[in-house]
């Protein structure tokens, strides 16, 4: 299961209610979320759960209405091999 957990600005994937991935967010204003940095705990790798939560995330933004701002490696790579998550990405600067 994957959740919004805006209270501790982490998306959160769970299996068998252990935290296998996460995703770290800030706020920017009430139009963009910056993805700061991405996690797939260890025992949990190499089974796409990187993607799963990035794809969430993606996916949460695009609902909320939100652009994204891609500071974590991960989250940047995924859009660049996923152009249909392109037109949410912004930059700071």
């Amino acid at each position: 299961m994957i959740a919004d957990h805006p209270e501790r600005h982490r998306y959160e994937l769970e299996i068998d209610g252990r935290k296998a991935a996460e995703i770290v967010y800030r706020m920017h204003g009430p139009g963009a979320i910056d993805l700061v940095h991405t996690e797939v705990k260890p025992g949990f790798e190499g089974q796409g759960l990187g993607s799963k939560i990035a794809t969430f995330a993606l996916d949460d933004a695009r609902k909320r209405g939100l652009k994204v701002i891609p500071s974590c490696s991960y989250i940047k790579g995924f859009v660049g091999k996923h152009p249909e998550y392109a037109d949410l990405v912004v930059s700071l600067t």
